[in-house]
Protein backbone atom coordinates (compact mmCIF):
# COMPACT_ATOMS: atom_id res chain seq x y z
CA UNK A 1 0.00 0.00 0.00
CA UNK A 2 1.44 3.28 -1.48
CA UNK A 3 1.69 6.07 1.65
CA UNK A 4 -0.69 9.33 0.86
CA UNK A 5 -1.01 12.32 2.30
CA UNK A 6 -4.64 13.17 0.36
CA UNK A 7 -6.40 14.38 2.93
CA UNK A 8 -9.18 16.79 1.19
CA UNK A 9 -10.02 19.27 4.05
CA UNK A 10 -11.47 22.13 1.13
CA UNK A 11 -13.79 21.61 -1.31
CA UNK A 12 -12.90 23.62 -4.74
CA UNK A 13 -15.91 24.10 -7.40
CA UNK A 14 -15.52 24.27 -10.93
CA UNK A 15 -14.71 27.68 -12.47
CA UNK A 16 -14.38 29.10 -15.59
CA UNK A 17 -10.69 29.62 -16.51
CA UNK A 18 -11.17 33.60 -17.00
CA UNK A 19 -12.97 33.16 -13.55
CA UNK A 20 -9.76 32.79 -11.52
CA UNK A 21 -10.97 34.56 -7.73
CA UNK A 22 -11.14 31.02 -6.24
CA UNK A 23 -11.33 30.85 -3.45
CA UNK A 24 -12.31 27.85 -0.63
CA UNK A 25 -16.01 26.67 -0.44
CA UNK A 26 -16.26 25.69 3.41
CA UNK A 27 -18.79 25.96 6.02
CA UNK A 28 -16.52 28.23 8.21
CA UNK A 29 -13.95 31.04 7.07
CA UNK A 30 -10.37 30.87 6.70
CA UNK A 31 -9.34 32.10 9.90
CA UNK A 32 -11.55 29.08 10.97
CA UNK A 33 -10.02 26.39 8.26
CA UNK A 34 -6.44 27.41 8.42
CA UNK A 35 -5.36 26.75 11.81
CA UNK A 36 -2.55 24.38 12.09
CA UNK A 37 0.07 22.77 9.84
CA UNK A 38 -2.03 19.90 8.74
CA UNK A 39 -4.32 21.98 6.96
CA UNK A 40 -1.66 23.61 4.64
CA UNK A 41 -0.50 19.90 3.97
CA UNK A 42 -3.99 19.46 3.23
CA UNK A 43 -4.51 22.14 0.86
CA UNK A 44 -1.14 21.10 -1.17
CA UNK A 45 -2.81 17.95 -1.36
CA UNK A 46 -5.12 18.78 -2.86
CA UNK A 47 -3.38 20.66 -5.80
CA UNK A 48 -1.09 17.42 -6.40
CA UNK A 49 -4.73 15.57 -6.76
CA UNK A 50 -5.97 17.64 -9.13
CA UNK A 51 -3.15 16.13 -11.61
CA UNK A 52 -4.96 12.75 -11.24
CA UNK A 53 -8.17 13.13 -9.42
CA UNK A 54 -12.03 14.36 -10.20
CA UNK A 55 -13.53 15.42 -7.39
CA UNK A 56 -13.90 15.03 -3.45
CA UNK A 57 -15.55 12.02 -3.30
CA UNK A 58 -13.90 8.71 -4.82
CA UNK A 59 -14.47 6.84 -7.36
CA UNK A 60 -16.67 10.07 -8.29
CA UNK A 61 -19.24 12.47 -7.06
CA UNK A 62 -18.93 16.11 -6.24
CA UNK A 63 -16.50 17.02 -8.97
CA UNK A 64 -14.32 19.80 -9.67
CA UNK A 65 -15.47 20.49 -13.21
CA UNK A 66 -18.93 19.65 -14.23
CA UNK A 67 -18.71 20.83 -18.43
CA UNK A 68 -18.99 17.18 -19.32
CA UNK A 69 -21.45 14.54 -18.27
CA UNK A 70 -19.12 11.44 -17.34
CA UNK A 71 -16.89 12.97 -14.33
CA UNK A 72 -13.85 9.80 -15.80
CA UNK A 73 -13.47 12.82 -18.59
CA UNK A 74 -12.88 15.07 -16.40
CA UNK A 75 -9.01 13.17 -14.98
CA UNK A 76 -6.20 15.35 -15.76
CA UNK A 77 -4.18 12.70 -16.83
CA UNK A 78 -6.61 10.78 -18.67
CA UNK A 79 -7.41 14.54 -20.75
CA UNK A 80 -3.64 15.49 -20.87
CA UNK A 81 -2.59 11.56 -21.96
CA UNK A 82 -5.33 11.28 -25.09
CA UNK A 83 -4.34 15.11 -25.82
CA UNK A 84 -0.66 13.46 -26.67
CA UNK A 85 -1.44 10.33 -27.37
CA UNK A 86 -4.72 9.72 -29.26
CA UNK A 87 -3.55 13.06 -31.98
CA UNK A 88 0.01 10.24 -32.93
CA UNK A 89 1.16 6.82 -34.48
CA UNK A 90 1.03 5.48 -31.01
CA UNK A 91 -2.42 5.36 -30.21
CA UNK A 92 -5.73 4.82 -31.87
CA UNK A 93 -9.23 4.26 -29.60
CA UNK A 94 -12.46 2.66 -30.83
CA UNK A 95 -14.97 4.63 -28.73
CA UNK A 96 -17.35 6.97 -29.90
CA UNK A 97 -18.02 9.43 -27.26
CA UNK A 98 -18.51 13.23 -29.06
CA UNK A 99 -15.25 14.17 -30.03
CA UNK A 100 -12.67 11.34 -29.39
CA UNK A 101 -12.45 10.26 -33.06
CA UNK A 102 -11.50 14.02 -34.01
CA UNK A 103 -8.63 13.15 -31.88
CA UNK A 104 -7.19 10.80 -34.31
CA UNK A 105 -8.77 12.55 -37.85
CA UNK A 106 -6.96 15.63 -36.64
CA UNK A 107 -10.56 17.59 -37.02
CA UNK A 108 -11.31 18.80 -33.24
CA UNK A 109 -12.92 22.68 -32.46
CA UNK A 110 -12.88 24.60 -30.02
CA UNK A 111 -16.06 22.69 -28.98
CA UNK A 112 -13.98 19.63 -28.81
CA UNK A 113 -14.93 18.08 -24.85
CA UNK A 114 -12.01 16.83 -24.58
CA UNK A 115 -9.68 19.80 -25.63
CA UNK A 116 -12.17 21.96 -23.40
CA UNK A 117 -11.71 19.80 -20.00
CA UNK A 118 -7.82 19.98 -20.74
CA UNK A 119 -7.84 23.94 -20.54
CA UNK A 120 -9.93 23.57 -18.22
CA UNK A 121 -7.97 21.31 -16.21
CA UNK A 122 -4.83 23.38 -16.64
CA UNK A 123 -6.71 26.68 -14.69
CA UNK A 124 -8.31 24.60 -12.04
CA UNK A 125 -4.90 23.83 -10.69
CA UNK A 126 -3.22 27.42 -11.62
CA UNK A 127 -6.02 28.61 -9.54
CA UNK A 128 -5.90 25.89 -6.92
CA UNK A 129 -2.05 27.04 -6.48
CA UNK A 130 -2.70 31.04 -6.56
CA UNK A 131 -5.04 30.10 -3.97
CA UNK A 132 -2.50 27.97 -1.67
CA UNK A 133 -0.23 30.76 -1.99
CA UNK A 134 -2.31 33.70 -0.95
CA UNK A 135 -3.60 31.50 2.18
CA UNK A 136 -0.04 30.31 3.08
CA UNK A 137 1.41 34.40 2.55
CA UNK A 138 3.95 35.44 5.36
CA UNK A 139 0.85 37.99 6.42
CA UNK A 140 -1.87 35.31 6.54
CA UNK A 141 0.25 32.58 8.57
CA UNK A 142 0.83 35.38 11.48
CA UNK A 143 -2.87 36.13 11.01
CA UNK A 144 -3.90 32.90 12.03
CA UNK A 145 -1.39 32.35 14.29
CA UNK A 146 0.49 29.52 12.87
CA UNK A 147 3.31 29.09 14.75
CA UNK A 148 6.89 29.94 13.63
CA UNK A 149 8.27 26.17 13.99
CA UNK A 150 5.87 24.88 11.13
CA UNK A 151 6.68 27.91 9.03
CA UNK A 152 9.60 26.47 7.54
CA UNK A 153 8.05 23.41 6.20
CA UNK A 154 4.99 25.70 4.78
CA UNK A 155 7.69 27.24 2.83
CA UNK A 156 8.49 24.22 1.40
CA UNK A 157 4.97 23.94 0.54
CA UNK A 158 4.88 26.66 -0.88
CA UNK A 159 7.56 25.60 -3.51
CA UNK A 160 5.89 22.47 -4.44
CA UNK A 161 2.67 24.40 -5.18
CA UNK A 162 5.04 26.57 -7.75
CA UNK A 163 6.20 23.37 -9.30
CA UNK A 164 2.60 22.40 -9.66
CA UNK A 165 1.62 25.41 -11.04
CA UNK A 166 4.66 26.00 -13.20
CA UNK A 167 4.01 22.22 -14.60
CA UNK A 168 0.43 23.26 -15.72
CA UNK A 169 1.63 26.65 -17.37
CA UNK A 170 4.45 23.85 -19.33
CA UNK A 171 1.56 22.16 -20.62
CA UNK A 172 -0.32 25.16 -21.34
CA UNK A 173 2.46 25.96 -23.11
CA UNK A 174 2.99 22.71 -25.11
CA UNK A 175 -1.06 22.40 -25.85
CA UNK A 176 -2.33 25.64 -26.46
CA UNK A 177 0.46 28.05 -26.00
CA UNK A 178 -1.27 31.66 -25.87
CA UNK A 179 -3.33 31.13 -22.37
CA UNK A 180 -3.50 33.94 -19.69
CA UNK A 181 -0.90 33.78 -17.22
CA UNK A 182 -2.47 34.52 -13.91
CA UNK A 183 -0.33 34.26 -10.65
CA UNK A 184 -2.69 35.74 -7.57
CA UNK A 185 -6.47 35.39 -7.28
CA UNK A 186 -8.61 38.59 -8.93
CA UNK A 187 -11.61 39.29 -10.15
CA UNK A 188 -10.18 41.15 -13.62
CA UNK A 189 -10.40 39.78 -16.67
CA UNK A 190 -7.07 38.34 -17.07
CA UNK A 191 -5.30 38.95 -20.41
CA UNK A 192 -3.42 36.63 -23.00
CA UNK A 193 0.38 35.54 -22.58
CA UNK A 194 2.66 35.29 -25.44
CA UNK A 195 4.29 31.66 -25.91
CA UNK A 196 7.83 33.79 -25.05
CA UNK A 197 5.97 34.77 -21.10
CA UNK A 198 4.32 31.03 -20.52
CA UNK A 199 8.10 30.25 -21.37
CA UNK A 200 10.22 32.64 -19.69
CA UNK A 201 7.99 32.35 -16.10
CA UNK A 202 8.11 28.54 -15.97
CA UNK A 203 11.94 28.90 -16.32
CA UNK A 204 12.20 31.31 -13.89
CA UNK A 205 10.07 29.72 -11.20
CA UNK A 206 11.73 26.53 -11.25
CA UNK A 207 15.04 28.39 -11.00
CA UNK A 208 13.74 29.89 -7.89
CA UNK A 209 12.31 26.63 -6.03
CA UNK A 210 15.11 24.55 -6.97
CA UNK A 211 17.07 25.78 -3.53
CA UNK A 212 13.85 25.31 -1.73
CA UNK A 213 12.83 21.55 -2.38
CA UNK A 214 14.26 17.91 -0.77
CA UNK A 215 16.90 17.13 -2.88
CA UNK A 216 16.56 13.91 -4.79
CA UNK A 217 15.16 11.04 -2.68
CA UNK A 218 15.06 12.47 0.54
CA UNK A 219 11.37 13.47 0.29
CA UNK A 220 7.83 11.95 0.45
CA UNK A 221 6.90 9.74 -2.58
CA UNK A 222 4.82 11.49 -4.93
CA UNK A 223 6.25 14.64 -4.16
CA UNK A 224 8.33 17.34 -5.91
CA UNK A 225 11.85 17.79 -5.15
CA UNK A 226 15.31 18.93 -6.92
CA UNK A 227 15.30 16.17 -9.87
CA UNK A 228 11.89 16.61 -10.90
CA UNK A 229 12.57 20.28 -11.18
CA UNK A 230 15.47 19.22 -13.52
CA UNK A 231 13.44 17.47 -15.33
CA UNK A 232 10.88 19.96 -16.07
CA UNK A 233 13.44 22.48 -16.83
CA UNK A 234 15.09 19.72 -19.26
CA UNK A 235 11.99 19.29 -21.18
CA UNK A 236 11.39 23.01 -21.30
CA UNK A 237 14.73 23.75 -22.58
CA UNK A 238 14.82 20.42 -24.74
CA UNK A 239 11.55 21.57 -26.67
CA UNK A 240 12.31 25.75 -26.12
CA UNK A 241 13.22 25.52 -30.29
CA UNK A 242 10.09 24.48 -31.41
CA UNK A 243 7.94 26.63 -29.32
CA UNK A 244 9.60 30.12 -28.45
CA UNK A 245 12.47 30.02 -31.56
CA UNK A 246 15.50 29.85 -29.42
CA UNK A 247 17.51 26.77 -28.87
CA UNK A 248 18.16 25.88 -25.43
CA UNK A 249 20.12 22.51 -25.85
CA UNK A 250 22.98 24.08 -23.39
CA UNK A 251 20.55 24.52 -20.22
CA UNK A 252 19.21 21.06 -21.36
CA UNK A 253 22.30 19.22 -20.76
CA UNK A 254 23.19 21.29 -17.73
CA UNK A 255 19.55 20.01 -16.28
CA UNK A 256 20.27 16.65 -17.39
CA UNK A 257 23.78 16.24 -16.04
CA UNK A 258 22.29 17.09 -12.77
CA UNK A 259 19.55 14.42 -12.89
CA UNK A 260 22.15 11.55 -14.05
CA UNK A 261 24.32 12.47 -11.15
CA UNK A 262 21.33 12.22 -8.59
CA UNK A 263 21.69 8.89 -7.51
CA UNK A 264 18.88 7.43 -9.82
CA UNK A 265 18.90 3.94 -11.90
CA UNK A 266 17.71 2.21 -14.35
CA UNK A 267 14.96 -0.06 -12.76
CA UNK A 268 16.60 -3.80 -14.60
CA UNK A 269 13.11 -5.24 -15.89
CA UNK A 270 11.32 -2.60 -17.92
CA UNK A 271 7.65 -3.82 -17.23
CA UNK A 272 8.14 -3.33 -13.88
CA UNK A 273 8.14 0.36 -14.37
CA UNK A 274 4.53 -0.07 -15.40
CA UNK A 275 3.21 -2.31 -12.71
CA UNK A 276 1.66 -2.11 -8.98
CA UNK A 277 5.10 -1.64 -7.18
CA UNK A 278 6.33 0.50 -9.43
CA UNK A 279 6.88 3.25 -6.58
CA UNK A 280 9.59 1.15 -5.47
CA UNK A 281 11.49 1.50 -8.58
CA UNK A 282 14.77 3.61 -8.50
CA UNK A 283 13.87 5.06 -11.91
CA UNK A 284 11.28 6.98 -11.39
CA UNK A 285 11.65 10.62 -10.77
CA UNK A 286 8.42 11.89 -10.13
CA UNK A 287 4.95 9.82 -10.09
CA UNK A 288 1.41 10.63 -10.05
CA UNK A 289 0.61 8.12 -7.66
CA UNK A 290 -2.43 5.54 -7.73
CA UNK A 291 -4.03 3.21 -5.24
CA UNK A 292 -6.99 1.23 -6.21
CA UNK A 293 -8.65 1.78 -2.49
CA UNK A 294 -7.30 5.49 -1.24
CA UNK A 295 -7.55 6.87 -4.16
CA UNK A 296 -10.60 5.72 -6.65
CA UNK A 297 -10.97 7.30 -9.76
CA UNK A 298 -11.77 6.80 -13.37
CA UNK A 299 -8.66 8.30 -14.79
CA UNK A 300 -5.07 7.98 -14.37
CA UNK A 301 -3.73 4.61 -14.72
CA UNK A 302 -6.91 2.81 -14.36
CA UNK A 303 -8.01 4.25 -17.57
CA UNK A 304 -4.64 3.38 -19.12
CA UNK A 305 -5.11 -0.17 -17.82
CA UNK A 306 -8.53 -0.59 -18.54
CA UNK A 307 -9.33 0.74 -22.00
CA UNK A 308 -6.23 -1.19 -23.33
CA UNK A 309 -8.07 -4.73 -22.86
CA UNK A 310 -10.45 -6.01 -25.07
CA UNK A 311 -10.79 -8.89 -27.41
CA UNK A 312 -9.31 -12.35 -26.61
CA UNK A 313 -7.20 -10.63 -23.70
CA UNK A 314 -8.19 -11.77 -20.00
CA UNK A 315 -8.77 -9.09 -17.98
CA UNK A 316 -7.44 -11.22 -14.89
CA UNK A 317 -4.21 -11.91 -16.65
CA UNK A 318 -3.65 -7.68 -15.83
CA UNK A 319 -5.30 -7.83 -12.28
CA UNK A 320 -8.75 -6.25 -13.27
CA UNK A 321 -12.27 -7.75 -13.39
CA UNK A 322 -13.10 -6.52 -17.29
CA UNK A 323 -11.60 -4.43 -20.00
CA UNK A 324 -13.08 -1.54 -22.09
CA UNK A 325 -12.00 -2.11 -25.39
CA UNK A 326 -10.34 0.98 -26.80
CA UNK A 327 -7.13 1.80 -27.12
CA UNK A 328 -4.74 -0.08 -29.65
CA UNK A 329 -1.67 0.95 -31.52
CA UNK A 330 -0.71 1.19 -35.13
CA UNK A 331 1.22 -0.12 -37.63
CA UNK A 332 3.53 2.71 -37.93
CA UNK A 333 4.35 2.09 -33.88
CA UNK A 334 5.12 -1.35 -34.66
CA UNK A 335 7.36 -0.78 -37.52
CA UNK A 336 9.91 1.04 -34.79
CA UNK A 337 10.57 -2.68 -33.08
CA UNK A 338 12.56 -5.77 -34.22
CA UNK A 339 9.40 -7.97 -33.66
CA UNK A 340 5.85 -7.98 -31.59
CA UNK A 341 6.36 -10.78 -29.36
CA UNK A 342 9.35 -9.22 -26.64
CA UNK A 343 11.97 -11.96 -27.29
CA UNK A 344 14.24 -9.71 -28.82
CA UNK A 345 13.40 -6.00 -27.60
CA UNK A 346 11.70 -6.71 -23.94
CA UNK A 347 9.57 -3.24 -24.77
CA UNK A 348 7.42 -4.35 -27.07
CA UNK A 349 4.58 -5.39 -24.76
CA UNK A 350 1.99 -6.15 -27.07
CA UNK A 351 -1.65 -8.95 -27.27
CA UNK A 352 -1.50 -10.37 -30.67
CA UNK A 353 -3.90 -12.72 -30.42
CA UNK A 354 -6.89 -12.33 -32.42
CA UNK A 355 -5.54 -8.50 -33.23
CA UNK A 356 -4.43 -7.75 -36.88
CA UNK A 357 -2.04 -5.19 -37.95
CA UNK A 358 -4.37 -3.30 -39.92
CA UNK A 359 -6.84 -1.05 -39.06
CA UNK A 360 -10.06 -0.74 -41.56
CA UNK A 361 -12.60 -0.16 -38.75
CA UNK A 362 -11.06 2.46 -36.22
CA UNK A 363 -14.27 1.00 -34.13
CA UNK A 364 -13.37 -2.56 -33.76
CA UNK A 365 -11.02 -3.15 -31.09
CA UNK A 366 -9.56 -6.11 -33.12
CA UNK A 367 -8.40 -4.44 -35.59
CA UNK A 368 -4.51 -2.90 -34.28
CA UNK A 369 -2.40 -4.86 -31.65
CA UNK A 370 -3.20 -4.44 -27.97
CA UNK A 371 -0.66 -2.89 -25.82
CA UNK A 372 -1.18 -4.30 -22.20
CA UNK A 373 2.23 -1.99 -21.13
CA UNK A 374 0.27 -0.96 -17.98
CA UNK A 375 -0.79 -3.65 -14.94
CA UNK A 376 -2.56 -4.02 -11.88
CA UNK A 377 -0.26 -6.98 -11.48
CA UNK A 378 3.77 -7.39 -10.16
CA UNK A 379 6.18 -9.54 -11.59
CA UNK A 380 5.51 -11.87 -8.75
CA UNK A 381 1.60 -12.21 -9.62
CA UNK A 382 0.26 -10.29 -7.03
CA UNK A 383 -2.57 -8.56 -8.05
CA UNK A 384 -3.75 -4.83 -6.93
CA UNK A 385 -5.60 -4.18 -4.05
CA UNK A 386 -9.17 -3.83 -5.92
CA UNK A 387 -10.14 -5.32 -9.27
CA UNK A 388 -11.59 -2.26 -10.56
CA UNK A 389 -9.10 1.03 -9.74
CA UNK A 390 -5.50 0.12 -10.31
CA UNK A 391 -2.37 0.65 -7.85
CA UNK A 392 -0.26 1.51 -10.33
CA UNK A 393 1.17 5.08 -10.39
CA UNK A 394 1.86 7.27 -14.02
CA UNK A 395 5.41 8.17 -14.26
CA UNK A 396 5.50 11.55 -15.17
CA UNK A 397 9.47 11.91 -15.05
CA UNK A 398 12.01 8.90 -15.35
CA UNK A 399 15.29 8.89 -15.40
CA UNK A 400 15.40 6.81 -19.20
CA UNK A 401 14.17 9.95 -20.21
CA UNK A 402 17.03 11.95 -19.28
CA UNK A 403 19.42 9.19 -21.10
CA UNK A 404 17.26 10.04 -24.51
CA UNK A 405 16.96 14.14 -23.83
CA UNK A 406 20.67 13.79 -23.10
CA UNK A 407 21.61 12.03 -26.18
CA UNK A 408 19.04 14.35 -28.31
CA UNK A 409 20.74 17.80 -26.63
CA UNK A 410 23.90 16.44 -27.34
CA UNK A 411 23.06 15.75 -31.47
CA UNK A 412 21.52 19.19 -31.80
CA UNK A 413 24.72 21.31 -30.66
CA UNK A 414 24.00 21.52 -26.87
CA UNK A 415 27.21 22.00 -24.90
CA UNK A 416 28.29 20.22 -21.42
CA UNK A 417 27.92 16.70 -23.25
CA UNK A 418 29.76 14.34 -25.54
CA UNK A 419 29.11 11.97 -27.89
CA UNK A 420 30.52 9.31 -26.68
CA UNK A 421 28.53 9.72 -23.31
CA UNK A 422 25.25 9.68 -25.11
CA UNK A 423 25.70 6.55 -26.96
CA UNK A 424 26.83 4.81 -23.51
CA UNK A 425 23.29 6.52 -22.14
CA UNK A 426 21.72 5.19 -25.32
CA UNK A 427 23.23 1.26 -25.20
CA UNK A 428 22.05 1.07 -21.27
CA UNK A 429 18.58 1.40 -22.15
CA UNK A 430 19.05 -1.21 -25.00
CA UNK A 431 20.84 -3.34 -22.80
CA UNK A 432 18.23 -3.76 -20.61
CA UNK A 433 15.19 -3.80 -23.46
CA UNK A 434 17.55 -6.62 -25.02
CA UNK A 435 18.97 -8.67 -22.15
CA UNK A 436 22.24 -7.98 -23.56
CA UNK A 437 24.51 -5.96 -25.79
CA UNK A 438 23.06 -7.23 -28.78
CA UNK A 439 21.20 -4.10 -29.53
CA UNK A 440 23.84 -1.85 -28.83
CA UNK A 441 24.18 1.00 -31.32
CA UNK A 442 28.02 2.67 -32.73
CA UNK A 443 28.46 6.06 -32.41
CA UNK A 444 27.86 6.47 -36.42
CA UNK A 445 24.51 5.09 -35.63
CA UNK A 446 23.66 7.83 -33.26
CA UNK A 447 21.47 10.60 -34.99
CA UNK A 448 18.02 12.23 -35.04
CA UNK A 449 15.83 9.91 -36.50
CA UNK A 450 17.39 7.08 -34.34
CA UNK A 451 16.78 9.01 -30.98
CA UNK A 452 12.86 9.76 -32.58
CA UNK A 453 12.54 6.27 -32.94
CA UNK A 454 13.97 5.16 -29.93
CA UNK A 455 11.75 7.51 -27.95
CA UNK A 456 9.39 5.87 -29.45
CA UNK A 457 10.71 2.02 -28.41
CA UNK A 458 11.33 3.52 -24.82
CA UNK A 459 8.88 5.56 -23.92
CA UNK A 460 5.93 4.61 -25.71
CA UNK A 461 1.99 5.25 -24.17
CA UNK A 462 3.71 7.88 -21.46
CA UNK A 463 2.52 11.07 -23.23
CA UNK A 464 5.70 11.96 -24.56
CA UNK A 465 4.48 11.42 -28.78
CA UNK A 466 2.84 14.34 -29.43
CA UNK A 467 5.54 17.16 -28.23
CA UNK A 468 8.53 14.99 -29.56
CA UNK A 469 6.57 14.89 -33.38
CA UNK A 470 6.20 18.39 -33.00
CA UNK A 471 9.75 19.02 -31.81
CA UNK A 472 11.48 16.98 -35.20
CA UNK A 473 8.59 18.54 -37.57
CA UNK A 474 7.11 15.22 -38.06
CA UNK A 475 3.35 15.97 -36.88
CA UNK A 476 1.85 18.34 -39.46
CA UNK A 477 2.14 17.69 -43.12
CA UNK A 478 2.88 14.64 -44.93
CA UNK A 479 6.50 14.10 -43.78
CA UNK A 480 5.84 11.42 -41.72
CA UNK A 481 2.05 9.51 -42.01
CA UNK A 482 0.64 7.22 -40.12
CA UNK A 483 -2.83 5.14 -40.42
CA UNK A 484 -5.48 7.26 -39.77
CA UNK A 485 -3.80 10.68 -40.04
CA UNK A 486 -6.10 13.35 -41.12
CA UNK A 487 -9.33 11.20 -41.37
CA UNK A 488 -7.19 9.05 -44.30
CA UNK A 489 -6.62 5.14 -43.99
CA UNK A 490 -3.25 5.40 -45.47
CA UNK A 491 -2.74 8.71 -43.82
CA UNK A 492 -2.50 12.54 -44.96
CA UNK A 493 -1.13 15.58 -44.27
CA UNK A 494 -2.96 18.09 -41.32
CA UNK A 495 -2.58 21.68 -41.33
CA UNK A 496 0.11 23.36 -39.41
CA UNK A 497 -1.96 25.13 -36.94
CA UNK A 498 -3.08 21.73 -35.87
CA UNK A 499 0.50 21.88 -33.46
CA UNK A 500 -1.82 23.45 -31.10
CA UNK A 501 -5.77 23.15 -29.86
CA UNK A 502 -7.86 25.80 -29.68
CA UNK A 503 -8.94 28.39 -27.01
CA UNK A 504 -12.31 26.95 -25.71
CA UNK A 505 -15.42 29.36 -27.09
CA UNK A 506 -16.56 29.68 -23.76
CA UNK A 507 -13.95 31.37 -22.72
CA UNK A 508 -13.48 33.20 -25.72
CA UNK A 509 -16.91 34.47 -25.15
CA UNK A 510 -16.71 34.86 -21.44
CA UNK A 511 -13.28 37.13 -21.79
CA UNK A 512 -13.05 39.73 -24.90
CA UNK A 513 -9.08 39.88 -24.08
CA UNK A 514 -8.60 36.69 -25.33
CA UNK A 515 -7.93 35.78 -28.92
CA UNK A 516 -8.00 32.22 -30.60
CA UNK A 517 -5.67 30.59 -31.31
CA UNK A 518 -4.79 31.16 -35.47
CA UNK A 519 -6.52 28.48 -37.82
CA UNK A 520 -9.47 27.77 -35.70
Amino acid sequence: MKKYFFFFLLILGSQSCTDLALTPEDAGSELDVFTNLEAYRSYLAKAYAAYSHTGQDGPSGNPDITIVNDEGFTSYIRVYWKAQQLTTDETIIGWTDAGIRDMHIHSWSSENQFVRVLYYRIQLIVSIVNDFMKQSSDERLATNGIPEADRAEIQTYRAEARFLRAMAYWHALDFFQNVPLVTTISTDLPTQASPQELFDFVESELAEIESELPDPRQGEYGRADKAAVWMLQAKLYLNAESMIGTAKYTECLTACNKILSAGYSLDPNYQSLFMINNDQSDEIIFALNSDGKLSQNWGNTTFLVHAAIGGEMEPTDYGVGDGWAGMRTTSAMLDKFPDLTGEIDTRAIFFTEGQSIEINDIGEFTEGIAVPKFTNTAMDGQVGSDPTHVDTDFPMFRLADAHLMYAEAVLRGGQGGDMAEAVRLINDLRERAYLDDSGNISMAELDLPFILDERTRELYWEGTRRIDLIRFEEFTGDSYLWPWKGGVKEGTAIEPFRRIFPIPASDLIANPNLEQNEGY
